[in-house]
């Protein structure tokens, strides 16, 4: 899940025309469970936006803008309104922002409502995210029990913990179990601990160029 926080509306209203005409989008899916786009808090900007003197033509929330078949089905519905826009505001991610520019048939000015901050996981009552994934592009999940020490370190360390652990929590963050600590226990558990005792090499980054590309055959 990608990670957002809404930006202040002071923020987004000083890229705003005066009069200026708008079409929101938001998210369904990742902008939804963090509470920075779902319908809900995309009618509570288009309140905020009217009341301010803009105008506020439609809205959506496609279900995964990012996906570009999604976006442009959900779109299609609201083929007017658009028309009738001089701006989309989207409150997505950057993913989002980035798919709509490249996928929409009409081309307006595009406003960024969102932070994205990170890709992460979320707890059961969905009030906390925790970064969990670097996409760095060589994993090494499999050997450190699903725990990824190159994100959750600090000091981003391959072979730890390091010498500031102190009584299995991080030096940098007291209140933490060092993730070092937390991949022995892991392993332990499992009974692979012997994984533990894997060197690791630097990390290639060359695996991780930008902008980066798949494509499927």
């Amino acid at each position: 899940m990608i990670i957002t926080e809404q930006k202040k509306f002071d923020e987004i209203s000083k890229h705003l025309k005066k009069d200026e005409k708008i079409f929101i989008v938001g998210c369904g899916e990742c902008s939804t469970v963090c509470k920075t786009g779902g319908e809900r808090e995309v009618l509570e900007l288009k309140n905020v936006l009217e009341s301010s003197g803009f105008t506020v033509t439609g809205y959506a929330v496609p279900q995964a803008p990012c996906i570009a078949a999604e976006l442009k089905r959900s779109l299609s519905k609201y083929n007017k309104e658009i028309r009738g826009s001089d701006s989309y505001l989207l409150l997505s991610c950057g993913l989002g922002v980035q798919s709509l520019i490249e996928n929409t048939n009409i081309d307006l000015d595009v406003h960024v409502g969102c932070n994205t901050l990170f890709a992460g996981t979320v707890s059961p009552d969905a009030k906390t995210f925790f970064e969990s994934c670097s996409a760095c592009g060589d994993c090494i999940l499999e050997y450190t029990g699903g725990i990824c020490p190159l994100t959750q370190c600090p000091k981003g360390i391959l072979n730890g913990p390091c010498g500031g652990m102190d009584n299995g929590n991080c030096e940098l963050d007291r209140d933490r179990e060092c993730v070092w600590v937390a991949i022995y226990k892991r392993l332990e558990e499992k009974g692979k601990l012997e994984l533990f005792e894997r060197f690791y090499k630097a990390k290639d980054f060359s695996k991780h160029k930008k902008p980066m590309r798949r494509v499927l055959e």
